[in-house]
């Protein structure tokens, strides 16, 4: 009778186990999915930042380069109005909006990069995170099961003995 309700704590005790180690799985499936969710919000949210900058970066360069075609055209205009002098002045207005519209141009090329290389750092990064919070989900659940094992052999008197010293009751007087 004893072996009997033995047997069936130890079938409780599986049964219990599994279930566990069921929620245990599924809680870190759910887990995994969050991150991957989370993962791919971030990268998207980073692609359009990427996007948007790149965009600005195009519009203030068309801007700036109709603003220098305009200081070019009243540059112009004074070169022919006047002797040598202001032909000299146009030439510096010139000279000026051109390098004004390289430095905006290299500004705008500086700023899609750096947003390029944040969007890069940012997908990596929960990258990183989501592989090592898989990783431990899977060190915990093999735990469980270990502990898990280890619990159903002790109660059917398969585990290991951790007392090394035994009595033997069974010796004869």
């Amino acid at each position: 009778m004893a072996s009997h309700q033995h047997s069936y704590r130890a079938g409780e005790t599986k049964g219990q186990t599994k279930e566990k180690t069921g929620q245990a799985m599924e809680t870190m499936k759910e887990k995994a999915e969050a991150a991957k969710e989370k993962t791919s919000q971030t990268a998207q949210a980073a692609k359009d930042k990427t996007s948007e900058t790149a965009q600005a970066a195009k519009e203030k360069a068309s801007e700036t380069t109709q603003a220098g075609g305009e200081k070019m055209g009243a540059a112009k205009d004074k070169s022919y109005e006047g002797a040598h002098g202001a032909a000299d002045r146009a030439q510096e207005k010139k000279e000026e909006t051109g390098g004004y519209l390289h430095e905006k141009l290299e500004q705008a090329k500086g700023m899609a990069t750096g947003s390029a290389q944040y969007a890069r750092d940012t997908a990596e990064a929960g990258k990183d995170k989501t592989a090592g919070m898989i990783q431990q989900a899977g060190a915990q659940v093999k735990s469980m099961a270990q502990g898990a094992t280890d619990a159903v052999k002790q109660t059917l008197g398969m585990g290991e003995n951790k007392d090394t010293t035994t009595t033997d009751s069974t010796s004869i007087d």
